[in-house]
């Protein structure tokens, strides 16, 4: 939830202020640079343009499967939004790419566990069972949480989806006049770089042959695709 909207006459005047807090940062000024670039939010008669079409929604679960990660198509609130095996699909396209950055930001024995042992997420109803594979401290968990924002994100960003929406949605511009706003973005930013998340031009460096293969519209993408589709839409 946006806490504090910003008008839409006001965006312009919010980015290039947060651009100026950013001087000096390379990767942290390159990353918000392919996020701003996403404002204005394309109209739904241009091609990817809109928000949370079916199109954007297939193209995140081919991001899962490009990063090996199975998916089920039936909405998480019948338990899990990850139950240490799939995603659960039947959700937000934005949703989806958060879900799997949760997994590349989580440590590998923690992808086993419900929620990545991160506690219940908000999609999560079975939370008890979610809250009994907890393996992180609040601290622990709330940083994890802003690392997988962040990526997910530029991932959105990447899919030539309009990443600035969950980038408001999660706070990342309240404030957007401080300089300490931004000295929270470049700390992250910078994190995700050197844990080799992004790369120096703040593009996501994960199934990197897939997203090259898709930008290019080239249809060895789909070959790149390694996971696979585990469940059906229930009725």
């Amino acid at each position: 939830m946006i806490l504090t909207p910003i008008a839409i006459d006001d965006m312009p005047k919010a980015i290039a202020a947060f651009e100026a807090h950013l001087d000096g940062h390379a990767q942290a000024l390159a990353a918000f640079r392919r996020i701003a670039g996403t404002w204005p939010v394309r109209p739904a008669g241009e091609p990817g343009g809109g928000v949370d079409t079916p199109e954007h929604r297939a193209e995140a679960v081919r991001l899962a499967h490009a990063h090996g990660i199975d998916t089920l198509d039936e909405p998480p609130s019948r338990s899990f939004m990850w139950d240490g095996k799939v995603i659960r699909t039947d959700v937000e396209a934005t949703v989806i790419v958060h879900e799997v950055t949760h997994w590349l930001c989580a440590a590998p024995e923690r992808r086993t566990l419900i929620d990545y042992g991160l506690g219940p997420g908000p999609e999560t109803t079975a939370r008890k069972e979610a809250r009994a594979d907890k393996r992180l401290c609040f601290e622990d968990c709330m940083h994890e949480e802003q690392q997988t924002s962040l990526l997910g994100v530029l991932w959105e960003v990447e899919l030539g989806q309009p990443g600035i929406l969950a980038f408001l949605e999660q706070n990342w511009m309240e404030h957007w006049e401080r300089p300490s706003t931004a000295a929270f973005f470049i700390r992250h930013a910078e994190e995700l770089f050197a844990r080799g998340l992004i790369d120096a031009d703040g593009r996501p460096t994960t199934a990197r042959p897939w997203a090259d293969a898709r930008r290019s519209g080239s249809p060895e993408a789909r070959r790149l695709e390694t996971g696979r589709e585990t469940g059906r839409r229930a009725a």
